[in-house]
């Protein structure tokens, strides 16, 4: 293979169609910007050579069946994902034991394996993400908490790396986390000229946030609607537990055992939260300086405001406008 890094992209019936399709772009805008390197070979490999229909409806040509990938030596295995909805519609995200063991052999042939989305669930299934840090789509963290207890999910940032296994977030982080691959293959630099022409920013900060917080998904009480939406209207105020309790007419313990049960968090998180949001809207859109952004956003100080960076973003304020600050 002429010493190309040979990356295994699976495909079945169902597969999210960016899921597969969104890494090889990554990996062959590589060729454009590095003339004298090796770059990458990027394979759909299937349980046959029969077409397969994605969820987009959309018909894929696998380049190889799952065993004739097992003969070759991979360098990256990559594992999109699929889901079903429940009969409450609730997003569900599917696993087979056929593909699971496939899963499980290909990743005993690969330098590296990458689940995107919730191609987790299966690297969970074949026994790939025990004791590991891991991600996966917001919408099914508490499905792979539950079915995989072994497995740490943290359902917050775009891609987490635990030796050689990197998970990525929903959908569209599968382009930062190919850039992350890149970036560890060919370097930063070379990242960078890639992310450019994909018109990304490099590189958003694998401990980004998933989603901001107005679009959690929404609780199942008016009360706890009235408390989101007033939090998110009063971040400069006090929103202190016992105010907040009294808002919603209950002890304050009632309110911590609410939060947790309904968003999975603690007043004080959330809020922060919150407040966080805030400021990164004000570091995208203006040129506050830090000291009126923390005010304006419900942090005492700017020290109050970087360690809550820190903690949600695994960032600073700078950083974090740095890459994303835009004009009108």
């Amino acid at each position: 293979m002429g010493g190309e890094r040979f990356i295994v992209v699976l495909l079945f019936d169902g597969v999210d169609l960016l899921d597969v399709t969104g890494p090889p772009e990554v990996f062959a805008l590589l060729r454009r910007e590095t003339a004298d390197a090796a770059g990458y070979r990027v394979v759909l490999a299937a349980e046959s050579a029969d077409p397969v229909t994605t969820m987009a409806g959309v018909r894929v040509l696998p380049d190889l069946t799952f065993e004739e990938a097992a003969a070759h030596g991979i360098d990256t295995l990559v594992v999109p994902g699929a889901v079903d909805m429940d009969d409450e519609r609730r997003v569900r995200a599917r696993t087979d034991e056929d593909l699971v063991h496939w899963v499980r052999v290909l990743a005993g042939r690969s330098r590296r394996v990458a689940s995107v989305c919730v191609g987790a669930h299966l690297l969970a299934a074949a026994g790939l993400l025990d004791g590991k840090r891991a991600t996966t789509h917001w919408s099914t963290a508490r499905q792979l908490a539950t079915e995989h207890p072994e497995v740490r999910v943290d359902a917050d940032p775009i891609f987490i790396r635990d030796g050689a296994v990197w998970t990525g977030a929903g959908i569209t982080a599968c382009l930062d986390l190919s850039l992350a691959l890149v970036a560890e293959d060919f370097g930063e630099g070379v990242a960078l000229r890639v992310a450019r022409q994909l018109v990304m920013y490099l590189k958003r900060p694998g401990g980004q946030s998933q989603f901001s917080v107005p679009i959690e998904p929404v609780s199942t009480t008016r009360r706890m609607d009235d408390l989101r939406r007033h939090i998110a209207q009063h971040v400069t105020g006090r929103l202190t537990v016992a105010d907040l309790a009294a808002r919603a007419h209950v002890s304050e313990r009632q309110l911590t055992r609410l939060f947790k049960t309904e968003l999975g968090t603690t007043p004080a998180a959330y809020i922060e939260s919150a407040r966080v949001e805030a400021a990164r809207n004000r570091l995208e859109t203006t040129d506050d300086t830090l000291e009126r952004v923390a005010s304006a956003c419900g942090f005492n100080t700017v020290d109050t405001l970087i360690r809550a960076f820190r903690r949600q973003l695994d960032t600073t304020p700078t950083e974090y406008r740095g890459r994303f600050r835009h004009t009108p």
